[in-house]
């Protein structure tokens, strides 16, 4: 083997011994990630109507709201900040890390929307100081926070690319990981939708349901249901005595350069990012895809087309988790891959809502539990506005 051989060996191992070895969620399913585990399990959704929503133009709009307020709530920092340093506190609690460890890990916050309810004068928990003002409108305060609060001494980035931003993150973290110049990383992404302002924003640009059809490759979805989320989880090489919970085993990301809002009737980069993604690894292991399917009849028309053609006639199940947990924005993409590496974990993969339509493609969806066996593959896609996707490829251990 010459030279070059060997670094693209060396390259290639150091790429495929990146594990997830904690995750934490929070989402209109639970507070914990059990919680949430039990819902999947129970093929049992949260989306309903809720008193955070105020505006009488979305009081028939079904959402994702925590089961609880108290994870959002601080007097130092903003709701998002808040509910970023929690689920970060417990991720590294369940991967064991000591407080060097901590101090020595790389940090990446992802949000679409940030500290929102802030920007727009909300969240009265918060102390009225004039010292926070600046804060206030700070996408980073996200990641300072987790910084400030536990210890974390690494280099922190905050990624916002819209609904994508937390599998980037995700996928930066794995590139910094695998490379070796970090040690070890956290990922953090939270989004806190649930704001009139923001609604009306959603409303007027046709993104939100208007019809309340949960099932978004039916011909008759009409859009989204918003909802919360805060998630983290923990990214470690080699990873010897830890607890794996899943390989994370490539990331891949493109733009479309079509529109600020929509992908292209040919489905833009979807096709060759995720078919980068599936054969990363062996191909024919790909057993299910976790598409972003948001509900809004342009991802519905198109998304499955592009994913069909990316899997060159194999037989993948389809697992959209949007109809259980709703739409978190920038949150989304993590939280998916966080609850697919909890079920991984297990050997196994939830069953999709009942009741769900098939994407018209003819791609069958997940209507059991689906056991999993030691190098089965899942590949998760997320697209965000401005057509930028990213996908990920996990594998069990």
């Amino acid at each position: 083997m010459g030279c070059a051989g060997v670094v693209l060996w060396l390259y290639r191992i150091m790429m495929e011994n990146v594990f997830i070895t904690a995750v934490e969620t929070a989402c209109v399913l639970g507070l914990r990630t059990e919680d949430c585990l039990d819902a999947l399990r129970e093929r049992r959704g949260g989306l309903a109507l809720s008193s955070c929503v105020s505006g009488a133009g979305f009081a028939s709009l079904p959402v994702g709201a925590f089961p609880s307020r108290e994870l959002v709530k601080g007097r130092r920092y903003g709701a998002a900040s808040n509910a970023a340093v929690k689920v970060a506190a417990a991720a590294m609690h369940r991967a064991g890390w000591t407080p060097e460890q901590i101090r020595e890990t790389w940090l990446y916050g992802a949000s679409s929307r940030g500290n929102a309810g802030e920007i727009l004068g909300m969240n009265a928990w918060r102390r009225p100081l004039r010292k926070f003002s600046a804060s206030n409108t700070m996408h980073c305060e996200i990641p300072a926070a987790v910084s400030i609060e536990l210890g974390i001494h690494g280099p922190w980035q905050m990624i916002s690319n819209g609904c994508s931003s937390g599998l980037d993150a995700l996928g930066m973290a794995w590139m910094a990981v695998a490379s070796g110049v970090a040690p070890r990383a956290l990922v953090v992404a939270v989004d806190l939708p649930l704001i009139d302002a923001l609604l009306q924003d959603f409303q007027d640009t046709g993104l939100l349901s208007t019809n309340g059809v949960n099932d978004p490759f039916s011909l008759q979805t009409s859009g989204f249901f918003p909802a919360e989320a805060a998630v983290a989880v923990t990214l470690e090489r080699d990873a010897s005595g830890r607890p794996k919970l899943c390989r994370l085993e490539h990331y891949s990301a493109n733009s479309d350069a079509y529109d600020t809002l929509m992908i292209p009737d040919d489905g833009g980069g979807i096709e060759s990012c995720v078919r980068t993604a599936l054969h990363s690894g062996a191909p024919d292991k790909v057993v299910a895809i976790c598409p972003h399917a948001t509900g809004t009849l342009n991802h519905a028309r198109v998304e499955p087309p592009a994913l069909l053609r990316a899997l060159d006639g194999r037989h993948v199940s389809f697992l959209p988790l949007k109809p259980q947990t709703g739409h978190t924005l920038g949150a989304s993409g993590l939280l998916d891959v966080a609850l697919l590496a909890a079920s991984m974990a297990e050997h196994w993969l939830p069953a999709t809502l009942p009741g769900l339509t098939p994407p018209a493609c003819g791609l069958p969806l997940i209507e059991s539990p689906l056991h999993l066996s030691a190098g089965d593959r899942v590949v998760k896609l997320a697209s965000g506005m401005g057509g930028h996707n990213a996908a990920v490829s996990l594998r069990v251990v």
